[in-house]
């Protein structure tokens, strides 16, 4: 047994992003006199950080009334105008505003990053007394004596490959909390098994998650447009698969641009990564990028799963917050504004259950709070957009979403919940399929993984175990490279899988380069067997991302 030091305190939050920034705020600004504890696993608060964003200022707003005034970053280019373009290979469609549902509109609204936020919202948290520890992250639950949630045990520090103890070794501390707060993000290990432990799942539909992968661009001062969104459907998916495509006028002449696929396609040899660089091909994206230069590049996992796949959130000793329960507007492209309000709910139940004299009970008014909220009558309305698109595919799914949309907004509705099948149930065998022939990067508008990834500024210390666990190699082997083709070199959007040819042999051996892991977390949703379980590795690890 390591031998470890512990630290109490009221409140641990798990994931210093915008929700648990903003359940750490609100707890303090509610008792000044709480002990609040954020960990981080991002070197910095905002490193791990990833979104378009097209910021919904709503939670923003009742977090702090008067934001405009305290140089927040998010405020500085309000949304201009707003596009959504169906693309084919070399035209697009602009689908008229008539047609659109008003909760689609960008009115109000505000472009730029949300890592700049999410620090933000980290300056206003420890100027009020949250102690906020980035580079330490949650490996593992403390449980206590009645089951219920008592803290986490940090990451330890300082082991090699080989599992022995380096000379640099330190223990993970023990962080005790009367009530201990998830807001790990998009499928969080720890969630994970809270999940499990609590059977969280059992009354709601599975999550379902779509990668959403990100660069910003520095464009010709002529062509940019300061606050103008665009969002794209249709080409290069076909209507077998789904997703889209968003490009941003921030600040400073830059675009935020990306693509987001939904990973319940059926094709083991699709590439998430290299369709977004197909996109950045068509004619009407090239028109906007064309002569700047990429100066970042991220990738990340974002929950689509929507209203019914959102989980019982108490449980004794804690609750699921933000993307770790899954707020996202799917429609939107939107989640940090329900994120953050999510937050604060349960901070106000904390705060409540302390001042009552309580600790590890489970919080079944945040529950009740949230599901009475503003977030669950936003989520209500678009609660079948996506599983109508993944069942009819992008041209008779769109139509049916829009409808429903549309009657919910007028609190018609159709008399039904549209249901999920986890993601990787829906692979199909390389067999089935012939292999996709993708362009060679140019090395100007698109470009190789490791290419990427360098712009990602990830970093992993190299001598210490992989947080990337394959549980069965043998099953790896058979079914991952056998029945579908080695799928994890394609869905990956860091080059961290490959299988590698023995030249003498012959045999192949699976290899993972765990340095270049960029934290989005989908080979633990897309592996066919659910053979890889992604981990947290040492502290600081991962991508440094500036101004995403």
């Amino acid at each position: 047994m390591i031998e470890r030091e512990s630290m109490p305190c009221d409140v641990l939050v798990v994931g210093g992003g915008p929700a648990g920034l903003a359940a750490a705020i609100r707890l303090k600004q509610i008792n000044e006199e709480l002990e609040v504890v954020v960990l981080e696993k991002g070197s910095e608060i905002g490193a791990h950080i990833l979104s378009g964003v097209v910021h919904d200022p709503k939670a923003l707003n009742e977090l702090f009334p008067d934001w405009k005034d305290m140089d927040c970053p998010i405020g500085e280019v309000p949304v201009t105008d707003n596009w959504h373009w169906v693309l084919r290979k070399n035209g697009k469609f602009p689908m008229p505003h008539l047609f659109m549902p008003p909760l689609m509109s960008n009115k109000g609204n505000y472009t730029g990053s949300l890592a700049n936020l999410t620090r933000w919202l980290g300056e206003q948290a420890e100027g009020l007394g949250v102690m906020v520890f980035p580079g330490f992250p949650a490996a593992e639950v403390i449980y206590g004596d009645d089951g219920a949630v008592a803290g986490v045990i940090t990451q330890d520090m300082g082991i090699a490959a080989d599992g022995s103890q380096k000379p640099d070794f330190q223990p993970g501390m023990e962080i005790h909390a009367k009530y201990t707060l998830f807001a790990e993000g998009a499928r969080g290990s720890l969630t994970k098994q809270l999940k499990a432990k609590f059977d969280l799942e059992k009354d709601c539909q599975p999550q379902t998650y779509g990668l959403g992968i990100k660069e910003l661009w520095e464009i010709d001062p002529k062509k940019h447009v300061p606050g103008r969104v665009i969002h794209t459907q249709g080409w290069p998916l076909d209507n077998d698969s789904w997703g889209g495509g968003f490009l941003y006028h921030i600040g400073d002449n830059q675009v935020a641009l990306g693509f987001v696929t939904a990973l319940d396609y059926a094709n083991p040899y699709l590439s998430p990564y290299q369709e977004f660089q197909r996109w950045k091909h068509h004619p009407d994206i090239l028109d906007i990028i064309e002569g700047g230069k990429r100066v970042a590049y991220g990738a990340r996992v974002i929950n689509e799963g929507g209203w019914q796949s959102v989980p019982q959130l108490a449980f004794p000793g804690g609750a699921l917050i933000g993307c770790s329960a899954g707020f996202v507007n799917v429609p939107r492209i939107k989640g940090s504004h329900t994120a953050m309000k999510s937050g604060m709910l349960a901070a106000e139940s904390v705060a409540a259950a302390i001042a009552a004299g309580k600790e590890h009970t489970q919080l079944d008014d945040y529950e009740e709070n949230l599901r009475e909220s503003w977030i669950a009558t936003e989520l209500k309305k678009v609660k079948n957009a996506q599983p109508a698109i993944a069942k009819l595919g992008g041209d008779f799914g769109t139509v049916l979403a829009g409808i429903d949309m549309w009657m919910r907004t007028l609190k018609i509705g159709l008399p039904f919940t549209l249901k999920h099948t986890p993601d990787y149930t829906h692979t199909k065998r390389a067999d089935l399929f012939d292999p996709i022939i993708y362009p060679k990067p140019d090395g100007v508008i698109s470009f190789d993984k490791l290419t990427s990834v360098a712009y990602s500024f990830t970093n992993h210390a190299e001598d210490q175990p992989t947080h990337l666990k394959v549980k069965d190699m043998e099953l790896q082997k058979v079914s991952e490279l056998g029945e579908y083709a080695g799928l994890s070199q394609r869905y990956c959007p860091a080059g961290v899988y490959e299988w590698v040819e023995d030249e003498d042999t012959g045999e192949m051996t699976y290899v993972i380069n765990g340095q270049n892991c960029v934290h989005c977390k989908t080979c633990d949703i897309k592996d066919p067997n659910q053979n890889i379980v992604w981990t947290v590795p040492e502290g600081g690890g991962g991508p440094n991302y500036p101004n995403m």
